[in-house]
């Protein structure tokens, strides 16, 4: 079926973009889909979903060491007191994304993260999960969408708590990452894969 899963290496059927190089498929068959819980884990993601606006995803996974070593592993409270100098620092740096808008908004969300109580991303992110019950599985690309009503409102509640650089198609970007929603397709090996817990 055009669009349905190809067939990879090892003779599994993967989604289409799984396949086009080693980095995309281990990222496919490891992590994209599962199960992200925990705030830091979670405030990576948001992070780097922000960082890829614009760019390909695989310009981000090539770089993702870099940028945790960059920001202090993602942990929100160490994010937070990050000073001028730090962010010149991030901005001289080959390792990530050298966008001014997207490190301020990194900068500014820890702060406003910082603020939190220890759970309440987690809680706020995942509240916006679909039933799966009442999502069609995709059995191609085209059957999966850009953006939905709960990344949507998603996008809405998290801007509404002073979050910034999260529009409704990061928010449903990150859904897809963080396992929110299960969208590899339905021949894919993936599909269903098990809980990554707060993976880093």
């Amino acid at each position: 079926m055009s669009g349905g899963t190809m067939t990879a290496p090892d003779g599994g059927p993967r989604c289409p973009w799984g396949l086009s190089t080693e980095d995309y498929l281990a990222y496919h068959d490891t992590e994209w889909g599962r199960p992200v819980h925990g705030d830091d884990a979670l405030f990576e993601r948001l992070c780097l979903e922000a960082f890829q606006s614009g760019l390909s995803w695989l310009t981000i996974l090539r770089r993702r060491e870099g940028f945790r070593s960059a920001f202090a592993g993602f942990k929100i409270p160490a994010v937070a007191e990050f000073t001028d100098a730090d962010k010149d620092r991030l901005l001289a740096d080959a390792g990530i994304i050298r966008n001014r808008a997207k490190i301020d908004a990194t900068l500014a969300n820890a702060r406003v993260l910082a603020g939190w109580s220890p759970g309440e991303l987690d809680e706020l992110i995942w509240s916006h999960a679909p039933d799966p019950a009442g999502r069609p599985v995709p059995r191609t690309v085209q059957d999966v969408p850009a953006v939905t009503p709960e990344s949507t409102a998603l996008a809405k509640g998290l801007k509404k708590r002073g979050l910034r650089f999260v529009g409704p198609t990061t928010a449903y970007a990150l859904m897809q990452a963080c396992g929110l929603v299960d969208d590899h397709l339905a021949d894919c090996v993936a599909r269903g894969g098990g809980e990554s817990g707060s993976a880093s």
